[in-house]
């Protein structure tokens, strides 16, 4: 499993029900997207790191290696608005640049911190099985349940590829590297598509009708939860405004 799964099956809000993360979650993204950089989305990302750290209890190495390429990714598009080209092939720094570019990476990093909150803490077999309460058709939940489950497939395969050409020396040199690479490409895809053929053959050999049948646990929303989230969502929106008049 990914280290942000083993987090979330085994941390300490487990079993809260997943409209509480949601509803958490959700409305710290809503406030770091939607009120201004400073102070509403330092704020929201700030919370939302103190409490993926704190109550979540998410290691920060497990948080740091699941930000590592979208951290990567925001750091090389915030690099472009540092500069503009006023004439043609001419390039120049802009003088807007660096607090634009800051106040987009700022909201960017933000919106992560948010995002992994909620997927640190709530496996996503919790999820998919609610979201037909939502109106969510079942064939797009369970398509999303199937990939789900095939990734998790596709990384063993592809381990068991690389190790088992690492033994034979595949990585040797350079060519050696190139070949191996093009012959683990080969066999993971044949992998995956014997695979996907035997979970079709087996679900049409066991009656598959269109919907896959699951017992959902059980769960009562923590009235407090609910309350402090709320509390600490209009705390954000109101030290927002008020530090906006204030400006």
């Amino acid at each position: 499993m990914f280290a942000l799964d083993v987090a979330a099956h085994t941390g300490p809000w487990r079993l809260r029900h997943p409209a509480e993360k949601a509803l958490l979650s959700l409305g710290l993204l809503a406030c770091a997207v939607a009120l201004p950089p400073w102070p509403g989305a330092v704020l929201s990302g700030g919370a939302a790191a103190a409490l993926l750290l704190g109550p979540a209890r998410v290691s920060p190495a497990v948080v740091l290696r699941a930000a590592r390429v979208p951290l990567l990714f925001v750091a090389t598009s915030a690099v472009p608005l540092l500069v503009t080209m006023p004439a043609p092939a001419r390039l120049a720094v802009d003088p807007a640049g660096p607090a634009l570019a800051a106040q987009t990476a700022g909201r960017s990093v933000a919106a992560l911190t948010c995002l992994l909150l909620f997927s640190a803490t709530t496996p996503l077999s919790d999820v998919l099985p609610r979201l037909h309460r939502l109106g969510i058709p079942p064939a797009v939940t369970e398509v999303a349940a199937l990939t789900y489950r095939m990734l998790f497939l596709l990384v063993d395969s592809v381990r068991a590829v690389r190790e088992a050409q690492a033994a034979r020396l595949g990585f040797r040199t350079w060519r050696t590297a190139y070949a191996s690479l093009a012959g683990q490409a080969g066999a993971v895809f044949v992998r995956a598509f014997s695979r996907a053929r035997r979970l079709e053959e087996g679900l049409a050999l066991r009656g598959y009708t269109g919907s896959l049948t699951v017992q959902v646990e059980p769960r009562r929303m923590s009235p407090p939860f609910v309350a402090a989230t709320v509390g600490l969502l209009v705390a954000i929106v109101a030290a927002t405004t008020v530090a906006g008049s204030r400006w």
